[in-house]
């Protein structure tokens, strides 16, 4: 019985590891799903991030249509960062792969 090859084109899978499989994407999309935070609030609430990667991630993110950055015409500038619908849409996602993560790092202890 032989598998068939998936289509990198048309892999959802391989699609979608794309656009969230960066280091810092998902501890991004996950500290966004509940609120808007500004820069400096989303970089203090993501342990071991440094600026650039996060300026770059956030870029990455804005591009792949998870992440919409608002800027208010305001001295100092203020820039607040939230999900899109479509970032939206992997609240259930994240939240299912840290129970995953929860149960098998309870089992890998053991």
């Amino acid at each position: 019985m032989s598998e068939k090859k998936c289509n990198y084109a048309e892999c959802p899978i391989t699609r979608t590891a794309d656009v969230i499989g960066g280091k810092w994407t998902l501890p991004i999309i996950f500290a966004l799903i509940y609120e808007t935070k500004r820069f400096k609030e989303l970089e203090r609430s993501i342990e071991g991030i440094n600026t650039r990667m996060l300026v770059k991630e956030l870029k990455q993110l804005e591009d792949n249509g998870l992440v919409i950055r608002k800027v208010y015409a305001e001295v100092p500038p203020r820039v607040e960062y939230s999900l899109t619908d479509k970032g939206k849409a992997l609240k259930n996602v994240l939240i299912e792969m840290r129970e995953w993560g929860n149960q098998y790092l309870s089992l890998s202890t053991t």
